[in-house]
């Protein structure tokens, strides 16, 4: 039976820019089930960000709703949508945002402590996951130590080590070589897979592309599902 995770209706996003405004999303819709990995796609501009924006409670929309996991966003006052956001969202950045005066241990800790999770059996948890993705011996290490494959493993745990229904993920790849974004990607596909989490990804990549269950192409403000097998090439400028 299909469960919606994330789903997204008639939603339009429009930012004041002097005088005029100007059109992100208008009646855009989407549906990610639970436990899929759904893929974001269109040209630098497009909207990509902004979807995740509204997916998390960071930004509302125009118009429309968004519901993750049944509850409402949309609904929510400031502050209730930022409970949510961390106690049931775990991001992945392009340029990792870890905390550079914490080291790789203390980093995966912070989201626990910010939840009242940091006792004993939370940080053995932390730790198992650090070595899931291979860094148990960088524990001690800060992120300056790290190159920039380890460090987007860092954050691939630490977005999952509080437990989350959903991960987003704005370019996880985009600032690595090839062959790290293939560790990394690898990681959060099998990840994600094995511990049943939604994840909602943006990119340009077409390796990204290919472990989607389903694929969003931000097109004239709309979110116009695609093949994953057949996804057409974006170029920026197109």
């Amino acid at each position: 039976m299909f469960l919606p995770a994330v789903e997204l209706r008639h939603l339009t996003k429009l930012y004041r820019e002097g005088d005029g405004e100007r059109v992100v999303l208008r009646d855009a819709n989407a549906t990610v089930g639970l436990g899929e990995i759904g893929v974001l796609i269109g040209r630098s501009g497009s909207g990509k960000s902004t979807v995740l924006n509204l997916i998390s409670g960071i930004d509302r929309p125009t118009e429309g709703t968004v519901r993750v996991n049944g509850t409402d966003l949309t609904g929510l006052a400031e502050g209730a949508r930022t409970r949510f956001r961390r106690e049931h969202i775990g991001f992945v950045f392009q340029f990792f945002n870890l905390v550079p005066l914490l080291t790789v241990e203390e980093n995966l800790f912070l989201p626990l402590e910010l939840l009242g999770r940091a006792d004993a059996r939370g940080r053995a948890h932390a730790l198992a996951l650090l070595a899931r993705v291979g860094l148990a011996d960088r524990a001690r290490a800060y992120p300056d130590r790290l190159s920039g494959g380890e460090q987007q493993r860092v954050a691939v745990a630490r977005a999952l080590v509080h437990d989350p229904a959903l991960v987003l993920a704005d370019e996880p790849t985009g600032n690595l070589d090839a062959d790290a974004a293939k560790v990394v990607l690898d990681l959060l596909d099998g990840l994600a897979r094995e511990l049943g989490k939604t994840v909602v990804m943006a990119t340009h990549s077409r390796e990204v592309i290919g472990v989607a269950d389903r694929v969003f192409l931000i097109q004239q403000g709309r979110l116009v599902e695609q093949d994953p097998l057949v996804v057409p090439r974006v170029r920026d400028g197109a």
